[in-house]
């Protein structure tokens, strides 16, 4: 196993050393695009590909880019649905942080003529 598989397989989001403090209090936020989403399909294995877009006012934490880069790589071997691999990345990202709010937009590349779009916002929950 190569240094950046070893790297994506051993990671664990949770950890705190992934959030930096937000020195910043006044409201502003962070527009994040991720285009090299991949996860596989939990019934064909064939992969799935996404640009993953996120939104967030930070509250007091921010997430460190490359603990993030990680976390969505991390996907790349398995076999999750859609829905369920954005909805993931929401929780994950909104317990962690604890943000003003939090949007994550899922864009899925088409495949077999569907093309499947999640959003999910935390000022809609």
């Amino acid at each position: 196993m190569k240094y950046g598989e070893k790297e994506i397989v051993e990671f664990n989001i949770d950890s705190s050393e992934n959030y930096w403090d937000n020195n910043h209090p006044k409201n502003y936020v962070i527009d994040i695009e991720l285009p090299e989403f991949m996860c596989k399909c939990p019934r064909s294995g064939y992969p799935d590909f996404a640009t993953i877009k996120l939104s967030y006012s930070p509250n007091k934490k921010v997430i460190e880019l490359k603990a993030l880069k990680l976390y969505i790589n991390s996907f790349i071997n398995r076999h999750i649905s859609h829905e369920n691999s954005a909805n993931e990345i929401f929780d994950a990202l909104y317990k962690n942080l604890d943000p003003k709010w939090i949007k994550i937009i899922a864009d899925f590349n088409p495949r077999g003529n569907v093309h499947t779009i999640i959003t999910i916002d935390s000022r809609d929950n």
